[in-house]
């Protein structure tokens, strides 16, 4: 039985994807969210509890990018496609018959755009099961962080008393660059550290521990705003360091 323990925490996960998915579609943001933090909850522990009780293979693997797809790739595509805005092609008004009107829906051209980041979590993805180089670390963003970044913007939106936060998150061109740039990063050769600890001495964790320890106190003062600066913080240390120490770049 140990053996489908680790999988039905994925299962979890995509329980928690679909939930999510109706809620991002009907624009409750803040609940959508909610499912996608627990999905990638339950996406950390089953691979943890896989190793735990040594009963890795192929069928999990498989199984939690599946998984991964829904929580962290259709969701954080149908939320991007909601914040751009239908009323705003690229800062000026246009008339109704450009429009689509499908069931009643009014739909721009320029919302698909947020969908290339379903399409580059789905590429990203398939690319992991096949390759041998990402088990202590990760090349390219990880899918759970692009959906964390994704589902903070309506949130901050909502919720931030600044001004200016508020106009750039409804400002397409913004909108549009942040999923160019999301798409991108997913799918580079780009080195990042994982936060996966082999043992917990402070000299060989020491750039892990201060993340942490700086993502905890953004989270404090910063609330939702933290979440992409976060991750904004983890692709640049990524960029500068490596196993700790500063790289030339």
């Amino acid at each position: 039985m140990k053996k489908h323990i680790p999988n039905l925490l994925t299962l979890g996960n995509l329980f928690c994807g679909m939930i999510a998915t109706i809620f991002a579609v009907h624009g409750v943001f803040e609940i959508a969210a909610l499912f996608v933090v627990l999905g990638i909850f339950f996406d950390f522990f089953d691979g943890f509890l896989a190793r735990l009780l040594n009963v890795s293979g192929d069928l999990g693997t498989q199984l939690d990018s599946l998984a991964d797809m829904v929580t962290s790739g259709v969701v954080p595509g149908i939320i991007m496609f909601s914040l751009l805005s239908p009323n705003d092609y690229f800062g000026s008004s246009f008339e109704e018959t450009e429009k689509m009107i499908w069931s009643g829906v009014k739909i721009a051209p320029i919302q698909f755009l947020g969908l290339l980041l379903t399409l580059g979590a789905c590429y990203r993805l398939a690319k992991f099961n096949i390759d041998n180089r990402q088990t202590d670390s990760f090349i390219g963003l990880p899918t759970p962080a692009m959906s964390l970044f994704v589902i903070s913007l309506p949130l901050i939106q909502q919720f931030s008393d600044i001004e200016f936060i508020q106009d750039l998150i409804s400002n397409n061109y913004f909108l549009i660059a942040i999923t160019l740039i999301l798409t991108y990063l997913m799918n580079a050769e780009l080195p990042l550290f994982s936060l996966k600890f082999k043992e917990y001495s402070v000299k060989n964790n020491l750039l892990k521990y201060l993340f942490l320890l700086v993502s905890l106190g953004m989270i404090i003062f910063l609330q939702y705003l933290s979440i992409p600066l976060i991750i904004t913080l983890y692709v640049i240390l990524s960029v500068f360091y490596k196993d700790g120490k500063k790289t030339t770049v």
